[in-house]
């Protein structure tokens, strides 16, 4: 039985405001818990919340970066639930009239472009973070982010596989990075995702229940869990009748590979909005909605096509560079110090990503001066280091933070382009290697190679390559 897969994404998003969203407590990440409330956060009675005109303005940001329609009159509502980490014991959120509505971000995913439509966008405010700690029959609560202004984006169930999904919400990132809404750290949790999947049998129109898990905040673990969940739902459908899909929410549990489940799927009148009454209807001005437009940067898709058209880079190579925008924006930075722009995504794409994986650091923190990046191609372009040791040199420079200059001079790793010296080296390798020779003379050229590989082994990788073959080949034609 052939069965697809239908996935709809919610992407919480934190803004870039310096306070929250309806008092003035600050939003830095990393404070000591419990430090950045006050009583207006914390819902004491008595408090009233006054709305951070940022927030707005960053939520009509955004609707325009994924081209949706802003709606002029909009409003805050209460969502109802009991949970420790929410004070008040309703989250003041958005729900029949949302700030933005309609949009679509476009993802290719094996070479096929695809439009993903998105429901709506709506600002709310964030709840406080439960530390489960192990081995104690208690948990604790930090309301540091208890007020934290978000911006939910929905997407219709438009995905059809877990790499679909990856593909969204790596391309909504680097927008949400670009426009400036967000920093979209996923690793302090500024940018969680929720994925609603269900399967169904090829060519059912309606769809069957839905599992929601919670509190993504990795694109790896994101595709695995999903992968995981289609597994699991095709398995249950398999065994008949019997089995079904329970609505439910689920969470991934990473150590164990595999969904457990949390709670009973809500619907929307099991949280019981209503509009808010302490916070009047927000109704905005074209003006504004035009003026905010205007303010936008060059998007991701924008960039990608400069790259590709003012670079000469590939498809591939613009789309992994302007995928992160620190990534971009350094690229960017080397290139107009000067660098051959090709050269420099050869070693960004490949050296410069390895190094940061195995150091596990986010581009936004490479070591390397651009200056030094620049610096160290054109040492390779004038022959005073190969290149073999310019990769030696880059991993230096990313773990060290030197200039290449100064770790040349260090490890003693300048070039030889001294004939004399290159040309003894070649005349004892000669001498000793008669059968290479012998191979030689009777046609078979790939016996130079063998021995341009002594001439470097020798000379621990510092001889002038096109030089030391020139001499090579030249004394054994005379040979």
């Amino acid at each position: 039985m052939s069965w697809e897969t239908i996935i709809g994404i919610e992407i919480h998003a934190e803004l870039m405001t310096n306070s929250k969203i309806f008092c003035s407590c600050p939003t830095d990440f990393g404070a000591a818990p419990n430090h950045h409330t006050c009583p207006i956060c914390m819902g004491l009675p008595g408090t009233l919340p006054v709305l951070n005109e940022e927030v707005v303005k960053l939520a009509i940001k955004a609707g325009l970066a994924l081209n949706c329609e802003i709606n002029l009159l909009n409003k805050m509502d209460r969502k109802n639930y009991f949970y420790p980490d929410l004070p008040k014991a309703y989250q003041i959120s958005q729900y029949d009239l949302p700030i933005c509505k309609d949009g679509h971000v476009d993802i290719e995913v094996d070479g096929e472009k695809k439009r993903i439509r998105i429901n709506r966008i709506h600002i709310e405010e964030d709840a406080g973070k439960l530390v489960h700690l192990e081995e104690e029959p208690y948990s604790l609560i930090d309301y540091n982010r208890v007020g934290v202004p978000l911006v939910e984006i929905v997407s219709e169930a438009d995905l059809r596989s877990p790499q679909e999904a990856v593909a969204y919400v790596k391309a909504l990132r680097a927008i949400l990075q670009y426009a400036g809404i967000s920093d979209c750290r996923m690793e302090q949790g500024s940018l969680r995702c929720d994925a609603n999947i269900s399967i169904r049998k090829i060519g059912q129109k309606e769809f069957n229940s839905k599992v929601e898990i919670k509190n993504m905040n990795s694109f790896k673990e994101l595709l695995k869990a999903m992968e995981k969940e289609e597994k699991r739902q095709r398995e249950l459908y398999q065994f008949g009748e019997g089995f079904k899909v329970v609505q439910e929410t689920r969470r991934w549990d990473s150590a164990k590979g595999r969904t457990i489940p949390m709670r009973s799927k809500e619907d929307a009148h099991d949280y019981r909005y209503f509009p808010d009454p302490d916070l009047i209807p927000i109704v905005l001005k074209e003006e504004l909605v035009t003026a905010l437009g205007r303010q936008l940067p060059e998007l991701p898709a924008a960039k990608s096509i400069r790259f590709t058209d003012a670079y000469g880079l590939t498809e591939k190579e613009a789309e992994i560079l302007v995928g992160d925008k620190a990534l971009g924006e350094y690229y960017e930075g080397v290139v107009g110090l000067g660098a051959a722009p090709k050269a420099v995504s050869n070693w960004m794409l490949g050296d410069l990503l390895k190094l940061l994986k195995e150091a596990e650091q986010e581009s936004d923190d490479i070591p390397i001066k651009q200056q030094d990046f620049k610096q160290l191609l054109c040492l390779i372009d004038e022959g005073k280091i190969s290149g073999k040791i310019g990769k030696e040199v880059f991993t230096e420079m990313f773990k060290e933070g030197k200039s290449p200059d100064e770790i040349i001079k260090e490890k003693g790793l300048e070039q030889i382009s001294g004939t004399d010296v290159i040309e003894k080296i070649v005349v004892e390798l000669i001498e000793k290697n008669p059968q290479s020779v012998a191979d030689y003379k009777g046609g078979k050229p790939q016996a130079v190679g063998y021995l341009m590989g002594q001439v470097m082994k020798a000379t621990k990788g510092q001889a002038n390559p096109q030089l030391a073959k020139e001499l090579l080949e030249k004394k054994l034609n005379a040979i």
